[in-house]
């Protein structure tokens, strides 16, 4: 069984994150035995500058792109799609609003701290369900610590983070240091500190890039 460690570099508000993650786990999958993995979950804002109360998403992807609003229904439609290939359902009604993240990558951040491998993946699934599936506002300090509840995470332990500057500066340090190393767009799969997969890319991809990394180690 070869040993490959996998950092998922990406942001609860990016639906190819979500694509993403989901194909990624199909790949390791397949891969059975021949594998053991380590999944760590590093932060990335798609939009660090987003003010609390968010912005409707819209005109927020039509700026940002220059796309028409037309370009923006088949956009969400092609990401739909892909994500019910893989499993993954997004709000059939679409995305409202887009919102800071900050918060939630903190609590991101501390999870692996519980002792509980298992348990930033968890978190991970639970905030991008919370918002791409059920339309909740993952800034709102409620919809985080309720998400921390239904994972099995200490909430007075989360409530105190959500209360302070805890985990502040270690997110904002693992953020330039991707930017640093030329990530500008998630989801980044870096693979053994090495290989770089770009996207939401299909599980096929990923499974080949693992099985080719897992016979040159």
């Amino acid at each position: 069984m070869t040993p490959i460690k996998i950092d998922f570099v990406s942001d609860i508000a990016c639906p190819w994150c979500a694509v993403g993650l989901a194909s990624l786990e199909q790949a390791i999958e397949r891969l059975g035995d021949e594998v053991s993995v380590s999944l760590h979950f590093q932060p990335f804002e798609l939009n660090p500058d987003m003010p609390p109360e968010g912005e409707d998403i819209l005109g927020h992807l039509m700026r940002k792109y220059q796309i028409t609003a037309e370009q923006v229904a088949q956009n969400h439609e092609h990401i739909r799609e892909r994500g019910a290939a893989v499993g993954f359902s997004f709000n059939p009604d679409g995305r409202k609003r887009t919102y800071n993240t900050f918060d939630a990558h903190r609590l991101l951040h501390w999870a692996p701290a519980s002792g509980d491998a298992e348990a930033q993946r968890r978190l991970k699934w639970r905030l991008l369900t919370a918002y791409f599936s059920e339309g909740a506002d993952p800034s709102n300090h409620e919809v985080l610590l309720s998400a921390v509840e239904q994972v099995g995470l200490n909430v007075a332990q989360a409530t105190e983070i959500l209360n302070t500057e805890m985990w502040h500066d270690e997110v904002r340090q693992q953020q330039q240091f991707h930017r640093s190393q030329g990530i500008h767009s998630v989801p980044a799969v870096i693979i053994n500190d090495r290989y770089l997969v770009q996207g939401g890319q299909p599980p096929g991809a990923f499974e080949q890039a693992l099985r080719q990394i897992a016979a040159e180690s």
